[in-house]
């Protein structure tokens, strides 16, 4: 089948599986669109917002639509690393065997991240960049695909632990769940409330989405395209020849190569889901505030004068 062929039918299941998300989800469509897209794009997407806002509920139903296996953990102070990657045992041979943990599926929800300490933050940092997990000195693969969703509650919320900075860019976008407008909660209480359930068929399977992977990978990006993109992440390194005055005031660092990446292929997923066959500017702007803004790291003057990276990403587009 050819690529052209190919990006028209992704449209059409796109559509359907909009559709489908939208059975269970009222509104929120941005934050749809960037988590399906990181999944088309082979990423992982962390999802910020206050507690209620159904982060956990559009992970479980984009899961059902997509048609993979999902495993959810319930980050906890007290849990450790062995409880996500797994442990060996003892068997009644007296030999050991791995007990695989629930990082072994194709989607991984980890819920609320940011309650456990770094020690166990730190045992999703090889599966989300190497697809694998070592333990024992063994090292076992993860089969694809393979999504780490995870959701974060806001950082200024009792008992949250930052992620580190080397986590934080292991995720391709940073989502942010914003309260319903009134019309949206009014039907989400409508819908909720009675004791009608519905559900989901699944759209994509998981060869389709690695065949999908594939093809947002071959889709051709134009040089000036991919040099906006490495400009627009090199303008937010601070001191640097690109640097504006509002980022030498704000920021202490910027975002690395790893942004630029997944500038250009957010583009190119974001491109193929409206039919188009390489993407422009405008579809790295698109994707631009949720690739970047997990990435920069303001500084006290920043949190003094109470600007938001959103502002700061702004002023470079």
């Amino acid at each position: 089948m050819s690529d052209v062929i190919a990006v028209e039918n992704l449209v059409k299941k796109y559509k359907a599986l909009k559709q489908e998300v939208g059975k269970i989800i009222i509104g929120q469509n941005e934050a749809i669109d960037h988590v399906l897209l990181s999944l088309l794009c082979g990423g992982h997407s962390l999802l910020i917002g206050v507690p209620g806002l159904a982060k956990t509920l559009l992970v479980n139903t984009i899961s059902q639509t997509l048609g993979l296996n999902f495993k959810r953990i319930q980050f906890t102070p007290d849990l450790m690393p062995s409880d996500i990657i797994g442990s060996e045992i003892l068997d009644e041979n007296r030999h050991f065997k791995f007990i695989k943990g629930p990082i072994f599926s194709n989607i991984l929800l980890a819920d609320e991240i940011n309650r456990t300490p770094p020690k166990t933050q730190a045992a999703l940092l090889e599966a989300m960049q190497e697809k694998s997990v070592t333990v024992a000195g063994h090292q076992y693969k993860i089969e694809p695909p393979f999504f780490v969703l995870a959701t974060q509650n806001p950082i200024e919320q009792e008992g949250t632990y930052p992620l580190p900075e080397a986590q934080l860019d292991r995720f391709m976008f940073s989502i942010y769940l914003d309260y319903p407008s009134f019309d949206e909660e009014v039907e989400v209480v409508k819908s909720t409330t009675t004791d009608e359930t519905k559900q989901v068929n699944p759209i994509f399977s998981a060869e389709e989405i690695l065949n999908l992977q594939r093809l947002i990978r071959r889709i051709p990006v134009a040089d000036n395209v991919v040099e906006y993109a490495v400009t627009l992440v090199a303008k937010t390194r601070p001191n640097s020849s690109r640097a504006t005055q509002i980022i030498n005031d704000y920021i202490d660092w910027g975002a690395g190569p790893r942004a630029s990446q997944n500038l250009i292929l957010a583009a190119k997923g974001f491109a193929a889901i409206k039919g188009k066959f390489s993407p422009d500017i405008e579809e790295v702007q698109a994707v631009a505030y949720a690739i970047l803004r997990h990435r920069i790291v303001k500084n006290y003057k920043a949190e003094a004068e109470g600007i938001t990276e959103e502002e700061i990403i702004k002023s470079l587009l």
